[in-house]
């Protein structure tokens, strides 16, 4: 492991009782309430705290990367970088001005969404099978957060968002399309999926779709099963690379935020994964880009390093 990105999430102080309904096909989980901005700011500026003191305290073993540059620096220094990534957008307020503080206090990545609605647009609640198009897109004030985050070059991540606020980020956004963690509604209808359509528009953007490891999302009968074959796994990455390619899909995993295949319980698993690849036929430079060059490209194409997009090859 050479880095990652890590995600600051506000969460309520009470989740809701009873939330999941189990029915004849699938499941569905109940949509989940806003949060009151003030609880999640006060959660987020914890958060942002604890991994400072995290990094302070490590003696430059663990970097706060905030550029490409950054990244590398770390990798040849044999530190870890952390890449700092926000889930759900509502500690952010409606003038955008905690967003620029958070900016520079290192965030580059951003999920407008999480499963839940905000000022900003529509999260895609969690059911299984139904169409990730669940309600409407992104608000005016959505579509003011993309703008921004394009001008500081801030990623955008269109995980946990429905489909109607994807095409939104798709219109108005300049940067490539990303998804953190995702994988594809053909081959598991969960509504956290993206369609065929929508892993088009993130290949012709040059994007990336970060593959998610949660099991409910792989298997095609949507079962929270930890019993997960790695075979079955890889299957579900070949569909990924066939549609978009393999300069586009890369490792998202979504650790610590859902059930993972029993043989990868965490990220010291993970080279189990990129041996069962290797041996489905993915070759050592296939498997560098899925691991790790994929992730550097996008953020080149991006990140914003001395006042400008840093300029890479695509691979296309």
């Amino acid at each position: 492991m050479t880095g990652g990105l890590f995600a600051m999430s506000a969460y309520p102080e009470r989740e809701p009782e009873n939330d999941l309904t189990i029915t004849s096909d699938g499941y569905e989980v109940r949509y989940a309430d806003a949060l009151n901005p003030n609880d999640a700011r006060r959660q987020i500026d914890g958060q942002l705290s604890a991994i400072k003191a995290l990094v302070d305290r490590s003696n430059q073993q663990i970097r706060l990367a905030t550029s490409v540059s950054a990244i590398r620096a770390a990798l040849n220094a044999s530190a870890f970088a952390v890449v700092l990534h926000m889930e759900g957008a509502e500690a952010i307020d409606v003038d955008l001005s905690y967003l620029d503080t958070l900016y520079d206090h290192g965030l580059r990545s951003l999920g407008i969404v999480w499963s839940r609605p905000n000022i900003f647009g529509y999260g895609v609640p969690f059911a299984y099978p139904r169409s990730p198009d669940t309600g409407p897109g992104l608000t005016d004030a959505g579509k003011r957060l993309v703008k921004r985050c394009n001008d500081l070059g801030i990623m955008i991540d269109v995980s946990h968002l429905n489909e109607r606020g994807f095409w939104d980020v798709a219109a108005l956004s300049t940067a490539p399309l990303v998804a953190t963690h995702a994988c594809a509604h053909t081959i598991c209808p969960s509504t956290r999926n993206l369609t065929d359509r929508q892993l088009d528009a993130i290949r012709d953007t040059d994007g990336v779709i970060g593959f998610n490891l949660a099991v409910n999302d792989i298997r095609a009968d949507g079962n929270l099963n930890d019993d997960t074959p790695l075979d079955v796994v890889v299957r579900h990455i070949e569909y990924l690379v066939g549609r978009v390619g393999i300069d586009r899909v890369a490792l998202g995993s979504d650790f610590d935020g859902a059930v993972m295949p029993r043989e990868i319980k965490d990220a010291s698993d993970l080279p189990r994964l990129i041996e069962t690849m290797s041996k489905a036929g993915f070759d050592q430079a296939d498997l560098r880009k899925f691991a790790f060059d994929n992730w550097l490209r996008v953020f080149g194409l991006t990140w914003k390093e001395n006042g400008a997009v840093v300029s890479h090859a695509t691979g296309r």
